[in-house]
């Protein structure tokens, strides 16, 4: 008797369990529709989905790079370019909950990550606050790029556009522990800092400089640590990991 009631009270929950909930759903038939059409496309420029990953924002000109690490030359190459929808395009950090700024600073999506079942079609949680941020007492969280096109601090892009992102994040993190992403507050050319050498922001911004600056010059996004309330950098490159 008491290994039928066991049963019929299980009954229910593994019917629950087994109906997929509707946003994996919506996500499987994304993939579906667009992941084939993408994978075609990295094929042509010599790339595969599976492949590093590397994501540039610049604030002030409204702008989400894709960059995907190539398969001979071992360097990041651009694959796609995207406007930003909406954002916060006040230039300056994100400092505290609330402010609805948009952050800038060397953030990373990692698996965990990725949320399928945002109220914005898809998400990828930045990783703000990060510890240059800790350091500098800011607050708040839940920092995306999201879909749709509203921003209470976020980067929206569009439905379309966050389906093909997301698609790209999650090919790339089934190799790889994170994608980095850069957010800048504009192309930071020397050019591009004087115009703004009388900001209160620009010493944070000669450091963000110099990350920015060893990509343009390595093609190779930098090894990024935080210390003392400063960023510091290293310079990476590929490094063959098979017998030597």
């Amino acid at each position: 008797m008491k290994n039928l009631l066991a049963l019929l009270l299980c009954v229910p929950l593994l019917a629950s369990c087994a109906s997929m909930p509707d946003y994996l759903a919506r996500l499987n038939l994304i993939r579906s529709q667009k992941l084939p059409q993408l994978e075609t496309q990295l094929a042509a420029a010599n790339l595969e989905s599976a492949a590093p990953m590397y994501i540039r924002v610049f604030k002030e000109e409204g702008l989400l790079e894709v960059w995907v690490r190539n398969n001979t030359e071992e360097l990041y190459v651009p694959f796609r370019t995207y406007k930003i929808c909406a954002q916060n395009a006040t230039l300056g950090p994100k400092q505290e909950r609330g402010d609805l700024q948009s952050p800038e600073g060397f953030y990373d999506v990692t698996e965990d990550r990725l949320w399928p079942g945002s109220q914005y079609h898809l998400a990828m949680n930045i990783g703000y606050p990060n510890a240059y941020d800790l350091q500098h007492n800011r607050t708040g969280d839940k920092l995306m790029i999201h879909g749709g096109c509203k921003s209470e601090g976020c980067f929206a892009m569009t439905d379309p556009g966050i389906e093909e992102i997301y698609l790209l994040a999650e090919q790339s993190l089934k190799s790889n522990d994170s994608v980095p992403v850069h957010i800048f507050p504009f192309k930071m050319t020397a050019a591009n800092m004087k115009r703004y050498e009388k900001s209160q922001w620009l010493p944070f911004w000669a450091e963000l400089k110099q990350g920015y600056d060893l990509f343009e010059e390595n093609r190779f996004p930098p090894n990024v640590v935080a210390q003392g309330g400063h960023y510091l950098f290293a310079p990476q490159v590929f490094i063959y990991a098979g017998a030597i």
